[in-house]
């Protein structure tokens, strides 16, 4: 059950650094550094080393979109999820960012306040999230971070136009909720 205004504040969210281990729960780490052994490729004499971290999964087409970042307040203003794909998000250009993640959870909830971790890339490296994976779009840390994000198609078509009710949007693939007006509580990442 989400918190209230009266149960908190202020509540402020400490961004811990990304590695494979600490987003285990949420989805997979992808860098040349994903703690995988590399596939037995061997074309090339050696000279291509193959990694499959995770296995990205889609109900529907995919869309592979390009998304340049600027910086804003660092609160959290939505949370979504999507049941029918994973969803990848890789920098290009080697610049940080933090991205917010929730445990996925039964249909209707909204992720506990506690259960809510931010983590900082260096830029090096990206993540695929699990299906259902509550997340904020990524923060930006530096101008003109640019991020590949891999998403199903519905996901894309359910973003634009009318978002609906305080800002929300609903789809075939897509739970977007507001969480300032839900929660009833500010979320803010500790700079």
């Amino acid at each position: 059950m989400p918190l209230t205004s009266e149960d908190m504040m202020t509540n402020t969210l400490a961004v811990i650094p990304a590695t494979p281990e600490a987003l285990a729960p949420f989805g997979v780490f992808l860098s040349t550094d994903c703690g995988v052994d590399p596939l037995p490729i061997t074309f090339y004499g050696g000279a291509v080393d193959v990694r499959k971290p995770g296995a990205f999964r889609c109900d529907s087409d995919v869309d592979i979109t390009v998304c340049r970042l600027q910086e804003r307040p660092l609160d959290i203003e939505y949370l979504e999820r999507h049941p029918g794909h994973t969803q990848a998000f890789i920098p290009l250009g080697g610049r940080p960012f933090i991205a917010v993640m929730a445990p996925a959870t039964p249909d209707n909830e909204l992720p506990a306040l506690e259960d809510i971790k931010a983590f900082r890339f260096d830029g090096g490296g990206g993540f695929m999230m699990f299906e259902n994976v509550w997340h904020e779009f990524p923060f930006a840390e530096e101008p003109d971070t640019d991020i590949i994000i891999l998403l199903s198609t519905a996901t894309t078509e359910s973003l634009q136009g009318d978002t609906g009710i305080e800002g929300e949007a609903v789809g075939a693939d897509l739970e977007k909720r507001n969480f300032k007006h839900r929660y009833a509580a500010p979320l803010s990442l500790a700079p």
